[in-house]
């Protein structure tokens, strides 16, 4: 299978090198307008071609599908030339900056028969897929909140706000997570920086049965912090993608209220559950590897990607309804 790569900035590299070495793959062309990160390349993969035009890459016979890594404001438009092109496409997140762009491209995609992937990372990552393991229903009981973090200084992006460029992972886990999607979301957000895009933000999703989900996300926090909270009735699991030796915990520990009835006007009884805290095994395995396996895997068998374009709508659906609840003072918009 013959891959193609646009972009070569700050995640191009890390496509270079996995598609490079990936089994059944060959790279054959990256596209870059910078002259220096070309020369880049080919210092580092000498066969590899380096071409600065999108249209060089598009109008290729050796190109079977594209990988999209350029700044996120110009997805979309790579994405529809591409697809246009006839080739599958793998593209960060997010796939476009708004809904309607990104129901265009499933339907071209749809239409013309092509696989359109979405790069969520961390639904690749096994700490996250062990977090999905460890809150089956039996388990983890009744689910009550999610809550992530994400900052670090930087780094600062020129053309989306960090809501854009950091929530995105987040909202993806939590549809991840749940299986559900949210319907209305509640946001704040700040400018620290001097920037004309917010750098600070925390925001509330709300999903089906009352569960919530809340993100902070901070280009201005000296503290880098990668970490997903859940919380249930039964007990809590957390993941923390920085600690290498335990980055999920569960504690099995929870309360919920019971059926007992109260012995007077406003009392309630609790049933407490205490127990373990326990750090399950998790295999390493690199993320970005997996998914681009994920993709020629779908590419090649024709089974639809976990992270579909589909799926990547509905995470930009509440981007949106984040953004426009943070133009409102946080009032809540329905997603």
């Amino acid at each position: 299978m013959k891959l193609a790569l646009i972009g070569f900035g700050y995640w191009g590299p890390n496509y270079a090198r996995v598609l490079h070495d990936l089994a059944g793959v060959k790279l054959t062309v990256v596209c870059d307008r910078s002259a220096d990160r070309l020369a880049q390349l080919r210092a580092r993969y000498p066969a590899v071609e380096a071409v600065q035009d999108v249209n060089d890459v598009l109008g290729r016979r050796d190109v079977d599908a594209v990988v999209v890594a350029t700044p996120a404001s110009t997805h979309g438009d790579v994405v529809r030339a591409a697809l246009k092109s006839g080739r599958h496409v793998l593209v960060e997140k997010p796939m476009a900056l708004d809904a309607a762009s990104c129901d265009a491209l499933c339907d071209l995609a749809d239409s013309a028969g092509r696989v359109l992937m979405v790069g969520y990372t961390f639904l690749y990552n096994a700490g996250v897929r062990k977090m999905k393991e460890c809150m089956a229903p039996d388990a983890f009981g009744q689910a009550y909140y999610l809550h992530a973090t994400r900052t670090n200084l930087g780094p600062i992006r020129q053309d989306v706000s960090a809501v854009w460029d950091l929530a995105p992972h987040d909202v993806a886990i939590f549809n991840y997570l749940l299986d559900e999607r949210p319907q209305w979301a509640s946001a704040i957000g700040t400018r620290v920086l001097r920037n004309d895009r917010d750098d600070i933000a925390f925001a509330t999703l709300g999903y089906k049965n009352d569960v919530v989900g809340n993100i902070h996300v901070s280009w201005a926090d000296p503290n880098k912090v990668r970490e997903v909270v859940a919380v249930g009735s039964r007990r809590r699991v957390v993941f923390n993608d920085l600690n290498d030796v335990e980055c999920v915990r569960v504690f099995e520990r929870g309360v919920s209220a019971t059926d007992v009835t109260a012995d007077s006007f406003g009392e309630f009884k609790l049933l407490v559950r205490d127990g373990d805290i326990i750090s399950p095994k998790i295999e390493p395995s690199e993320p970005l590897k997996t998914q681009c396996m994920a993709f020629v895997d779908a590419v090649t068998t024709g089974r639809r990607p976990l992270a579909d374009g589909r799926f990547g709508g509905h995470v930009i659906r509440a981007l949106a309804a984040i953004e426009k609840s943070m133009r409102s003072c946080g009032a809540a918009v329905e997603v």
